[in-house]
């Protein structure tokens, strides 16, 4: 790996950290005051980041709290499209899911409260569920992209069902079950098409 390439990966790494720094922050302040409970200027102090450095990194409380969108690296997106890694629709769309786990830094306590955040807040149960109506639509897109032929109601129906299986591999999660996210959502992906077959 070169130089600069190395100085990238800590930069994004460091990026990264004070995101989850920033969102952790922001989460503990809507559990403690609730969402209109604090200014811009408490959170920039309670994360030790300038009000600026805030404003950098997330435009607004709402999506302080809620973190950046998960992003499908470009690579990755233009495999899937192109008919890769393996071949098969519903083992690349796990595939996708592997590259949106593998981005993210996820903890049992943080999920937990932002799931009783988002259940006390209806605002923000709003704003997610924008967030997943636009990452569905941008995954039904690709799907799309890749075989014309499935349509876009198949294709929708397709990414749902992957959510699903998303949804109680963070119910596991919770609950206990301590196995990397991504071999979680590989056996509970089986028993759904177990399930479906």
């Amino acid at each position: 790996m070169s130089r600069s390439a190395i100085e990238l990966s800590r930069r994004d790494a460091k990026r990264r950290d004070t995101e989850d720094r920033i969102s952790d922050r922001a989460q503990r302040l809507v559990e403690q005051h609730g969402l209109d409970g604090f200014p811009m200027e408490d959170l920039a102090a309670a994360a030790d980041v300038s009000r600026r450095t805030l404003f950098n990194y997330f435009p607004s409380k709402l999506d302080a709290v809620l973190g950046n969108v998960p992003e499908i690296p470009e690579d990755v997106r233009a495999e899937f499209v192109r008919g890769g890694p393996h071949g098969v629709l519903v083992e690349d769309l796990a595939s996708l899911g592997h590259a949106i786990l593998d981005r993210q830094d996820v903890h049992r306590d943080q999920v937990r409260r932002l799931q009783h955040i988002l259940t006390t807040n209806p605002r923000l149960l709003i704003a997610v569920h924008g967030r997943f109506e636009e990452i569905c639509t941008d995954i039904v897109g690709l799907v799309v992209r890749r075989d014309p032929a499935i349509g876009d109601l198949r294709a929708r129906l397709l990414v749902r069902l992957l959510v699903t299986v998303f949804d109680s591999v963070m119910a596991a999660y919770v609950d206990g079950d301590d196995r990397p996210l991504a071999d979680q959502f590989d056996e509970h992906l089986a028993a759904a098409r177990a399930l479906l077959s």
